[in-house]
Parts: structure tokens; C-alpha cells; sequence
């Protein structure tokens, strides 16, 4: 059994902190820019090469904006509507943590569209490369989640549960950490093992990476406490399972128009 006893705050300058969960994202995005350039360089080949480098470069700047835009209206949409409308000045605390992966993915989706819309590139492959890289920043994410000691679990006797001191005195499931393992490692060498070892046609890996993502963001859920304000939708699925199903639903569905195109070629 451990007690948390992470600080939020990295750094403390009095007028200026410094968050982990700011790094979260700042690291995440530098190290997925990082990363998404050497896909490029592995999956794509010729002429075609050069402009989706460069290209992608300027691509970041609309993801940020989309991971944080979307991010965070999918969470007051998705998760605290009323008390958002009640206090509108709390929707700009980001560093107090409240982003929605469901409403990033949204986020980004739009953004990658029209910034491929507005370049006459294939948004496909963009969003292959987003898909390969995403775990890196849902790994350091979730990550940040534990330090900040929300989206906890479920109580547990189990030796490596943890106590969060600021939650109440209850031995509770680490599920951040499950989350940061499933949704983070294990998606990232799943993904990246079937877009480089496979010849898939483009957005397919993107659709693999929506399905995979709701199947362990289900069963990391089992383990996580339900926001209060919330609780269980028809007492036994959380939001979040919720809003899972529906994405690998939709993925599901275009795999298999796809598939129902190659056919009738």
C-alpha cells in the first residue's frame, strides 16, 4: 500500500507554477512532433516525402489547437456542463486538469481535416501518423492524472493500491496507472507494430486505433471511480465506457464500408 503524496506543481515561482500536467502536454506534443516525422520518413517514400514533412510541421499548430479546444468542450459538454455555465471563468483553468480524450479526438479529427482540406493532402495518412503517435501523449497524460490525483479508482484491497490523501483515507485502485499502461505502451506498439509490419490502406490503422482504444479504455474504466456528479449511466456503465462504445461503433462501421466498397469494385 502507498500514499500519494505527489505535488501538482513542479515548480513554484509565486506569480508563476509550473504544473506537471502542463508538461503533460507540452512533452507529449514535442515528442509525438518528433515521433510522427520519423513515421513519415518509414511509411512514405519519393517526392511525396518532402511535402508531407513539411507539412506536418505546420499540421502541429492545428493539433494543439485541437487537443486543447476539443479537449476541454468535451469535458464541460461531456462531463460538467452546469457547472461550467455557472462559472465560465473556470473553463479556461487548464492547469487544474478537466480535458476529455473523447472531445481532443474530436478536436483533432476536425483540425487534421481541414488543415489536409486547405494543403490538397490526404488526410488519411495524417491521421495514420496522429494515430501512431498518440499514445505518447495519452501515456504522459495519464501519467499526469496520478500526480494530480484525479480520475481515481475504485477502492481495492489489493497491496498496490494507493491511498490519495486528498480523495479520503480509502486503499483505492491506481487506475491511471492502468490507463497510462493500456491506453499509453500497450496501444503504442500495437498500433506501431500493425501500420509499419502491415501494408494497410490509408485510415485503416486510424479506425484499428479508435477500436483498440475504447476496448482498453472500457476495461481500465471497471477499475476507475465515476465522476460524483455523474455516477453510472443506467447504474452500471460509466460515461466514459459510454462515449467508447459509440467511437468503436462508428469505427466498426466504416471498416466494414470500406470493406464493402473493395468488394463491389
Amino acid at each position: 500500500m502507498m500514499v500519494h503524496n505527489f505535488n501538482p506543481v513542479l515548480i513554484d515561482f509565486g506569480i508563476i507554477k509550473i504544473h506537471w500536467y502542463s508538461l503533460a502536454y507540452v512533452f507529449g506534443i514535442l515528442i509525438g512532433w518528433w515521433y510522427g516525422r520519423l513515421i513519415i520518413t518509414k511509411k512514405i517514400h519519393g517526392s511525396d516525402q518532402e511535402n508531407y514533412l513539411k507539412n506536418f510541421d505546420d499540421l502541429v499548430s492545428y493539433i494543439i489547437i485541437g487537443v486543447i479546444v476539443g479537449g476541454r468542450l468535451g469535458y464541460v459538454i461531456f462531463y460538467n456542463l452546469t457547472f461550467f455555465l455557472n462559472q465560465p471563468i473556470e473553463i479556461f483553468k487548464l492547469w487544474e486538469g478537466g480535458m476529455s480524450f473523447h472531445g481532443g479526438l474530436i478536436g483533432v479529427i476536425l483540425s487534421t481535416y481541414i488543415f489536409s482540406k486547405v494543403k490538397k493532402l490526404n488526410y488519411k495518412i495524417y491521421f495514420d501518423i496522429i494515430c501512431c503517435a498518440a499514445p505518447i501523449g495519452i501515456f504522459l497524460g495519464r501519467i499526469a492524472n496520478f500526480i494530480n490525483s484525479e480520475l481515481y479508482g475504485t477502492p481495492t484491497d489489493k497491496p498496490w493500491g494507493i491511498i490519495f490523501p486528498e480523495i479520503d483515507n480509502l486503499n483505492r485502485h491506481p487506475s491511471q496507472l492502468y490507463e497510462a499502461f493500456l491506453e499509453g505502451i500497450v496501444l503504442f506498439v500495437l498500433i506501431n507494430f500493425l501500420f509499419l509490419k502491415k501494408n494497410f490502406n490509408h485510415g485503416l490503422i486510424s479506425f484499428l486505433f479508435l477500436i483498440f482504444y475504447g476496448i482498453f479504455r472500457i476495461i481500465s474504466e471497471f477499475y476507475r471511480e465515476p465522476d460524483k456528479h455523474i455516477g453510472y449511466i443506467f447504474d452500471f456503465i460509466s460515461l466514459g465506457s459510454l462515449l467508447s462504445i459509440g467511437m468503436m461503433i462508428f469505427a466498426i462501421l466504416f471498416i466494414l464500408k470500406i470493406n464493402f466498397n473493395e468488394q463491389n469494385k
